[in-house]
Order: C-alpha cells, then structure tokens, then sequence
C-alpha cells in the first residue's frame, strides 16, 4: 500500500511539474520564416508599430515583421531569438530579431528584415538559404538588451501642439510588454489614459497643459508594474522630440 502511494505521488507531482516544464523560457516553438529587402538593407522605417526610422536602424537592422505575436501592438518591441531548422544551410545560434512591424506573408509567423535572415546562415551559405524563400524555423522570446541606453519616449510625428499628443515608447530592454501609458492631470489630481492608437504608438485628444508626468505599465514574467520616470513631457512638447527617461527595463 506504501508502495503505490509513493507511486502516485511521485506521478503526480510530475503532472504539476510538467506544464512548468512545457512553457519554460528555454523551449522553441516551430514556426516558418521568409525575409524582406535586399542586400545591405536595413529594416522599413513605415513599420506597423509606428517606431520610424528607429524601426529601420534599431538592433543594426536586424528587426521583422510578425503576425500572431503582433498582437494588436503589444508585440511591438518584443525581442526573439529564431534559428531555422535547415542544419545543412544555418547556424545552432540564429539570430535575435526586435518587432517593429505586422507582416503576413506565405503563411509565415516571422518575415525578417533581410539583414536577419542572412545571419542565420552559416559563412558562405546566404545565398543558398536566400533562394528557399520560405523556411522551417523555430523561436523564443528573449530579452531586449541594450547597454548604456535609457528607454525613451518619442513625440510622435502624428502629433499636433496643444490639442493631440502621440507618443512611442523606444529601447524597451528586457522582456516586459507595454501594456498601458497614463499622462497625469495637476487640476483633477488624476491619472488620465492613454489609447493606443496602433502598434506601440499611444494617443491623447485635448491633454493636460504644462509639463506632463507620464507612467507605463509593464506585464511580464516578473508580473505587472507601473514605471513612471522622473523625466517629464516638457510643457512646449513638439513632434519629434526625444524624452530620455533615465529608467532601464530589464
């Protein structure tokens, strides 16, 4: 009897343990991947996620379109680690890649800036590996990582001083999702929010006058926390300017 209760202990804690297991960070899910651009082309600064030009240039060009990890735009920002599955043409390690647009295309999860898809390839295999097109590949969700830079907040181009400000959170580092801005109003003693507009562009119609406290919720492993910066929108904010916020996510 001793005997068959320890089995069956032992059986199930291995059904507890096994969903711990399954979706551990180390797992790579299958998916297929294509590729975008040409030779010495970096990313599209007309990305889905509205970042600009940061969206051509961030992570040395190596960003991609993605279309159920887009995730209405909470998926903008979002770094992955994707390896292809054809040994003979690529590298064990991939290459990271930071979402910056929506992209479907031949019934791929990843379209990679031209840049990335290169990089999984091994020396002298780009070219083989460019003619498939369309490949089998696997990917997991890393941290962002980038050393010595603050995450900063973008006045969108979009925007027009006093009646309509859009902003975009740039240099998310680490792996949290952006999923609320909230501007602070000094005559209500209130926290107003923000809509997202589309991708990780985040609008307000008529906001607060004066120099504007801003804060961001950020959901990940770790749980969910409101991060709000000690850097302020300046009262005469303008389209195109550059908050550095002095906060790092990691």
């Amino acid at each position: 009897m001793t005997f068959a209760l320890s089995h069956c202990c032992i059986f199930l804690c291995i059904l507890v343990l096994l969903p711990v297991t399954c979706y551990s960070g180390d797992v790579f899910l299958s998916a297929r991947a294509t590729f975008y651009g040409s030779a010495g082309a970096l990313g599209t600064p007309s990305g889905a996620c509205g970042f600009g030009e940061y969206g051509k240039t961030v992570n040395n060009g190596e960003v991609c379109g993605v279309s159920k990890l887009y995730q209405n735009g909470t998926g903008c920002g979002a770094c992955y680690q994707v390896r292809c599955k054809h040994p003979q043409y690529c590298t064990e390690e991939g290459t990271t890649v930071v979402v910056t647009d929506f992209a479907i295309g031949h019934g791929t999860d990843f379209v990679l800036s031209f840049e990335a898809f290169v990089k999984l390839a091994r020396t002298n295999m780009g070219r083989l590996l460019i003619a498939l097109g369309v490949i089998d590949a696997e990917y997991k969700r890393v941290p962002c990582q980038y050393p010595g830079t603050n995450v900063k907040v973008k006045v969108h181009e979009k925007s027009r001083y006093p009646d309509y400000l859009a902003i975009v959170i740039l240099y998310q580092g680490g792996e949290s999702d952006i999923t609320a801005v909230e501007i602070y109003e000094e005559s209500s003693k209130k926290w107003k929010a923000m809509r997202r507009a589309f991708g990780a562009v985040w609008d307000i119609s008529n906001p607060p006058k004066g120099a504007l406290t801003f804060r961001f919720q950020a959901s990940g492993s770790a749980g969910v926390k409101w991060v709000e910066p000690k850097k302020v929108i300046p009262s005469e904010w303008r389209a195109g300017i550059i908050i550095d916020t002095a906060v790092q996510l990691n």
